[in-house]
């Protein structure tokens, strides 16, 4: 029996149970038999190419498929795994540092027997009146040879400098902001020497919406245009109060619309609102959504903080669901390096900082 196909032509129904080389042979031969009766136009026989083209990878796929069952399990099992550096965040040491066991120009030798590759530093600890260290007079440029000179001795990446205490960049008052853009910016030149690729920077200010967002788009175009003459990113931490509202950050990159201007996701600094109205030190009494504020501020990332407090008997953060997290991270472009900030109660972090890269080791694995 004669039926027409959507070109036009009439072909032949094929027999009920033919073998695949037969149904091809027939079809095809029927579509070139009816071309030369019915003379085609260019047109009919552009289609008819594209028609004979897309039946024979029809049938060369389905042959394949089954001669070949293993196939799509073979193509799932290589689909390219996602994998992460992992740095050690500098404020994981914090304790030890202000109580003076710990000396922070031994950062990059602690972190390379840790098992890391890069490392995230923070600016306050080398500046804190409180913390004493042998070379803390000794300037800020002689701190930065030597830290640059003991990253290299270990094989270490300087990855970025977490910038503290020098001013808020989303007030009202402009003279107050350019002054902290000013403050800013001989850290963008640490930065830079070091060989970072950022400098992390803080976004505290009006609690007013509307106003925070514009003073921030300000101040953070201010900062990234001297950062883009030294290549260095400026990368905004959800850090608290505003800056922990997911929308509104990703609303603020969005505003300043710079390419080296960008996030730094902290799966635990979600908290908008603390008891009294300070900023830290107190219960968090209003936040936001983690996972939802990770999602908003991801695409403007350069990287991850993955913050931990505790573990359970599995060893799986007891307030952060990394599983998720990392399920988040993988259906992303992120591709950089995952900073571990471990932030738990006990004096000595090592054991915590140990479980925190085992966790994220265990999520980035189970997210493949």
């Amino acid at each position: 029996m004669l039926t027409e196909n959507v070109f036009g032509y009439q072909i032949r129904n094929p027999p009920i149970k033919p073998s695949e080389t037969f149904q091809k042979k027939s079809i095809l031969g029927e579509i070139l038999q009816n071309q030369k009766k019915y003379k085609p136009t260019p047109f009919k026989m552009k289609k008819t190419i594209l028609l004979i083209v897309s039946l024979s990878v029809l049938f060369s796929c389905k042959n394949a498929k089954e001669e070949h069952p293993e196939t799509a399990e073979v193509v799932a099992d290589t689909l390219p795994q996602k994998s992460y550096a992992l740095s050690l965040a500098q404020w994981s040491l914090n304790k030890p540092i202000f109580a003076g066991t710990a000396d922070p120009m031994d950062f990059a030798k602690t972190a390379s027997e840790l098992g890391f590759e890069g490392l995230e530093y923070v600016s306050q600890l080398y500046t804190n009146e409180a913390i004493k260290f042998p070379m803390k007079d000794a300037g800020l440029q002689t701190i930065l040879d030597s830290l640059k000179a003991r990253s290299d001795r270990y094989g270490m990446k300087n990855v970025l400098i977490m910038i503290d205490g020098e001013g808020d960049f989303s007030f009202n008052d402009e003279k107050l902001t350019a002054q902290a853009v000013e403050n800013h910016k001989k850290w963008v030149d640490a930065a830079a020497y070091l060989g970072c690729h950022s400098i992390r920077v803080n976004l505290f200010g009006e609690e007013d919406p509307e106003a925070w967002v514009k003073n921030s788009v300000r101040s953070l175009k201010a900062l990234c245009e001297y950062a883009a003459t030294k290549n260095i990113n400026v990368i905004v931490e959800n850090h608290g109060g505003l800056s922990s509202n997911g929308a509104l950050l990703a609303r603020v990159m969005k505003e300043v619309n710079m390419p080296n201007c960008g996030t730094l996701p902290d799966f635990g600094n979600f908290c908008l609102k603390r008891e009294g109205g300070v900023r830290w030190g107190a219960p968090c009494v209003e936040e936001y959504d983690r996972y939802k504020g990770t999602e908003e501020i991801l695409p403007y990332a350069t990287g991850v903080s993955a913050k931990s407090y505790a573990f359970d008997t599995n060893g799986d953060e007891t307030t952060i669901d990394y599983y998720k997290m990392f399920d988040i991270i993988k259906n992303s472009n992120f591709d950089a390096f995952v900073g571990i900030e471990f932030e738990g109660p006990e004096e000595d972090p090592m054991a915590g900082i140990k479980a925190t890269k085992a966790l994220v080791e265990k999520a980035v694995a189970h997210s493949n």
